[in-house]
């Protein structure tokens, strides 16, 4: 995509994730890769719902801002730290998200794990998503935990801050935040409605690991780790 391209989309992201209330106020953050050297990038204090593309700026890979070419008071998001670890980590991944997705946020506050396998296409989409413990925001422990982590996960949940969504594409890294949502409100409603009485058995879960390796996303170890929830 063109960078022009890539600022419309940003905007349209902003305005999804405000309609879903992944978001609220100005929270949550957009990034996308430029090249190897730039990100592009949701300034601080900025609406997601309510953005313009001429309000998205350029960082470098320190997160310093490196255009010029309008609303010269924007500067960058002091969470860029948490996208700028994902792109050092991961040359696959162009697109990161971070949002505040009520539910979810919900599950992981009150204890949940989200490595239950209990629905195939969390498995085949999201593959396992794991809990970090809590660091403060935009803390140079926060950007470690997120640098050892999103080496073998594609999302990450954030204790009680909310959750990190990285893809090939940034619109896959949106699209894993709405699958992240979407999933924690069904694990919420069988907890409601006394638990879940089956889960995906190991044979099962293989053909969908199977699934998810085919369509490239399978990262490393995870079909180890899946198996062996898969029997616990």
């Amino acid at each position: 995509m063109t960078e022009t391209e890539l600022r419309e989309q940003m905007c349209l992201i902003g305005q999804q994730m405000h309609r879903n209330s992944y978001v609220d106020g100005a929270g949550g953050n957009i990034s996308a890769r430029l090249d190897s050297e730039h990100i592009l990038t949701t300034p601080s204090g900025i609406a997601k719902g309510f953005m313009t593309p001429d309000q998205i700026i350029v960082v470098d890979m320190s997160g310093k801002r490196v255009d010029t070419n309008a609303h010269p008071h924007l500067r960058p998001t002091s969470e860029i730290i948490m996208h700028l670890e994902c792109y050092r980590q991961r040359p696959d991944v162009n697109g990161v998200v971070h949002a505040h997705p009520p539910t979810a946020v919900a599950l992981s506050i009150a204890g949940h794990s989200f490595a239950e396998l209990l629905i195939p296409e969390v498995v085949i989409l999201l593959g396992i998503v794991p809990t970090l413990p809590y660091a403060t925001p935009a803390s140079e422990k926060n950007q470690k935990l997120i640098g050892d982590s999103i080496r073998k996960h594609d999302v990450l949940m954030l204790t009680y801050h909310g959750s990190l969504t990285a893809a090939k594409t940034l619109w896959d890294a949106y699209l894993r935040l709405e699958n992240l949502e979407h999933t924690a409100k069904i694990l919420y409603m069988v907890h409601q409605l006394g638990g879940a009485k089956v889960s995906i058995n190991a044979e099962q879960v293989e053909q969908l690991i199977d699934i998810r390796e085919r369509l490239g996303l399978l990262r490393p170890d995870e079909r180890e780790i899946l198996m062996n929830l898969s029997i616990q």
